[in-house]
């Protein structure tokens, strides 16, 4: 976990309010349920990285869920995600997953551009309702 800790700056990158002890808190409770991280590194530094779970639904059979993918700013157009997201999907292959699917927020069309080329469809809205504060 200490890893994923200090890439805290990326993950600002699409949650700009992240706080560092949220982060923690939430990574606590995500990697018991299977969580996982992967990075592209030049040495100690974090180019870009992707969070990641395996589950199975019953509209989409066993998948994996990409999630918080993100490229450092400086680094973007420099094959970064193409490499994470081949990465991924050779895991979920590996992992007999039948689909692999992912959210992007509504205003990001680059990432848009992005999955569509890279082979993922428009399925469907997500929808999102806070509880409280701290969602």
């Amino acid at each position: 976990m200490p890893e994923m800790l200090q890439q805290l700056h990326l993950i600002q990158c699409l949650n700009p309010n992240m706080e560092a002890e949220r982060y923690e808190t939430l990574l606590r409770q995500m990697l018991p349920i299977k969580y996982r991280m992967v990075g592209v590194f030049d040495g100690a530094t974090c180019l870009g990285l992707s969070g990641f779970w395996i589950g199975t639904k019953l509209y989409s059979g066993k998948y994996l869920e990409v999630d918080n993918f993100v490229v450092d700013e400086q680094y973007r157009s420099h094959g970064i995600g193409k490499r994470l997201l081949d990465w991924l999907t050779q895991e979920a292959q590996q992992n007999q997953c039948e689909t692999m699917m992912l959210d992007a927020y509504v205003v990001n069309n680059a990432a848009h551009k992005f999955y569509l080329r890279e082979g993922f469809a428009i399925k469907g809205f997500h929808f999102l309702k806070k509880l409280n504060e701290g969602g």
